[in-house]
């Protein structure tokens, strides 16, 4: 791939393919995931070391509740629950090292959660010292931290330089006033801004904001504002999530009135302001969620044909084996996924009997690691060759996939997608679509097997 494929925001496309459908930062999702595995294959793949190394480490705490969030969290404001948590992770580390070659170095390390600073600048030093003592850094490691803006100590990034981080992401969600009270998030530009600022000082080399469309209150004047002010500060790249609304799963969500919330046609209106918003100011669109700037990693990926897909969103290095560490975390080694128990209590109790905390997990069947492939490729490279797919796999794609293929036709007369005799080409109207061309190829939606419930595309 020498260019970077463009894409054209069809709303009217968009609208008729606005059914849910999973994310794909994982083939099976991890709804699929089985608790009869018992990680023995995972370990081994990390023992054998064929991959670099990634760290995810889940920090699940927050001291307030984000009422738009729908992610595995603990809402306190004891400080004190992290040095307990803190005291596990080590139990957890202890552990997984031993599964690793001596030597065995760290290309990438990712601080999620949570809030990762929801952590006094104290705990931060003893984590990352912990980690750093059993996996040490590559000299060049990619280290990205979350962060919440309106939770930084005068000297929080100063350190988190000082221990090697060079990415950062800042929630954002929306800067208008009247939709911050109504997420309960208030968070005054300025701390965004200063945030930014000082993290370049530092030498941070990536700066991330997430924006959220669809939440209570949120009209085209107030999302006008945000582009506005977000494009000001230049970020090198853009998450412009979909707020999914499901209270009846999350309970902070009751809090949101149903008659705040955009029209479905308001809210895709939203969607088609931001896109066209972001792309008119130069931005280019990766996949899915994510923009970037036409120098950032992810667009040279993108161009480079190396983009992939991982828990954490798009990714320019992705093939490594990852650890996860922490209440909920997932693991993947070769053809292995692991994920950790997702509640505190079962966490602890894992560890006080000496055991890893790994609740359920899964191993790829070939059947699996080709629509793996497959889907990828839709999803990062908007195209997928038959031949070299045929001569990696040792399998002839449109017999194996005649299925699917025939299933596709609906989707290239709407001008998603074009099946050419050399290969499947997404269009440029088709990228803010990829998703459902991924779709068809998932054969556990395909066979009606019961799983989570996922969100809508818009």
């Amino acid at each position: 791939m020498s260019a970077i494929p463009t894409a054209r925001f069809d709303a009217a496309l968009v609208q008729r393919y606005d059914r849910p459908g999973p994310r794909y930062t994982s083939y099976p999702t991890a709804d699929r995931f089985d608790a009869s595995y018992d990680g023995n294959g995972y370990r081994q793949a990390l023992a054998r070391a064929e991959r670099p190394l990634s760290l995810y480490v889940h920090v699940p705490f927050c001291d307030t509740v984000c009422y738009y969030c729908a992610c595995n969290k603990v809402t306190t404001k004891d400080r004190g629950l992290a040095d307990r948590y803190l005291d596990y992770l080590e139990r957890e580390v202890a552990l997984r090292r031993t599964q690793l070659p001596a030597g065995t170095t760290l290309r990438q390390l990712h601080l999620g959660g949570g809030t990762p600073t929801f952590l006094t600048d104290a705990q931060l030093d003893r984590l990352m010292d912990m980690l750093k003592a059993s996996f040490p850094l590559e000299a060049d490691a990619e280290c990205a931290i979350e962060i919440d803006p309106r939770r930084l100590g005068e000297q929080t990034l100063e350190r988190l330089a000082g221990h090697g981080f060079n990415r950062m992401s800042l929630g954002v969600q929306d800067v208008d006033l009247d939709v911050q009270v109504a997420i309960n998030r208030v968070q005054p530009q300025a701390w965004v801004s200063s945030a930014m600022q000082r993290g370049r000082a530092l030498g941070f080399r990536s700066i991330n904001l997430d924006l959220i469309y669809g939440l209570p209150r949120q009209n085209s004047r107030s999302m006008a504002r945000t582009l506005e002010t977000v494009i000001g500060w230049r970020p090198e790249r853009i998450a412009l999530y979909s707020y999914a609304h499901l209270p009846e799963r999350f309970m902070p969500q009751r809090r949101i009135a149903n008659a705040d919330l955009p029209t479905p046609e308001g809210k895709l209106a939203l969607l088609e302001q931001a896109v066209n918003g972001l792309m008119d100011a130069g931005y280019v669109y990766i996949g899915m969620d994510h923009f970037a700037l036409p120098h950032d990693s992810l667009a040279v990926a993108l161009k480079e044909g190396r983009l992939q897909r991982n828990f954490q969103g798009y990714a320019s290095d992705a093939d490594c084996n990852l650890i996860g560490l922490g209440v909920s975390a997932i693991g993947k080694a070769g053809e292995h996924y692991v994920q950790n128990h997702r509640e505190l209590a079962d966490y602890y109790a894992a560890l006080d009997h000496g055991y890893l905390p790994e609740a359920r997990g899964y191993v790829l069947e070939q059947d699996d690691a080709l629509r793996r492939e497959v889907i990828q490729a839709l999803l990062c490279q908007s195209e997928l060759d038959f031949a070299a797919f045929d001569a990696r796999w040792g399998i002839d794609f449109q017999r194996y996939f005649a299925l699917e293929l025939a299933e596709l036709k609906t989707l290239e007369m709407d001008g998603l997608l074009e099946v050419r005799p050399q290969g499947l080409h997404i269009t440029p109207r088709g990228r803010f679509l990829a998703r459902a061309s991924a779709m068809v190829f998932d054969r556990y939606l395909r066979e009606g097997r019961k799983a989570g419930t996922y969100s809508k595309v818009i």
